[in-house]
Formats: structure tokens, C-alpha cells, sequence
């Protein structure tokens, strides 16, 4: 499912117009990029947990070479998935 049919599916069942949809969705992701932009977490009880993980620094290989190289720490979005989500999934 793209964007496009997310705003679909969303305008069809909360019975909204695809600009008010579209609205919504764009401040969802927004107000979740902000959040984890401040290290909070987001969480949504029973569909998830949108968090900032944390990746040490570490050595690796240049796959061409083989060679050695330094991989720097970084913070990257990630989610984990709830139990009814889970459930649901199944």
C-alpha cells in the first residue's frame, strides 16, 4: 500500500474527504519525525512503538576489497510492533 491508497483507505472508513486524509497522515508523520528529531518515543498502545536506536560504531569490509573500514555510530528510526498488532498480523 502506497501513500495514495493509505489516504483512500483512511478517507473511506473515518468517512473524511481525501484532503482532510491527507491532512491527517502528513501531520502524523510530522508530529512522529519531531518527536524522535528529540529522542522521545511514540507510542500507540496496541499498534506500536516508534523509538530512536541507537548503532555503535563499528569495523567493517569493503565488499569489492575486502579491505577494513570504520563504521560510525548512528541513531536510526525504528518500530516495534505491538501485541495486537502482532496478533492481528498472524
Amino acid at each position: 500500500m502506497n501513500k495514495a491508497e493509505l489516504i483512500n483507505a483512511i478517507a473511506d472508513k473515518a468517512d473524511l474527504s481525501k484532503a482532510d486524509a491527507t491532512k491527517a497522515i502528513d501531520a502524523l508523520v510530522e508530529v512522529v519525525t519531531k518527536a524522535l528529531k528529540k529522542n522521545d518515543k511514540v507510542s500507540l498502545v496496541g499498534f506500536g512503538t516508534f523509538a530512536v536506536r541507537e548503532r555503535k560504531a563499528r569495523t567493517g569490509r569493503n565488499p569489492k576489497t575486502g579491505a577494513p573500514l570504520k563504521i560510525k555510530a548512528s541513531k536510526n528510526p525504528g518500530f516495534k510492533a505491538g501485541k495486537a498488532l502482532k496478533d492481528a498480523v498472524k
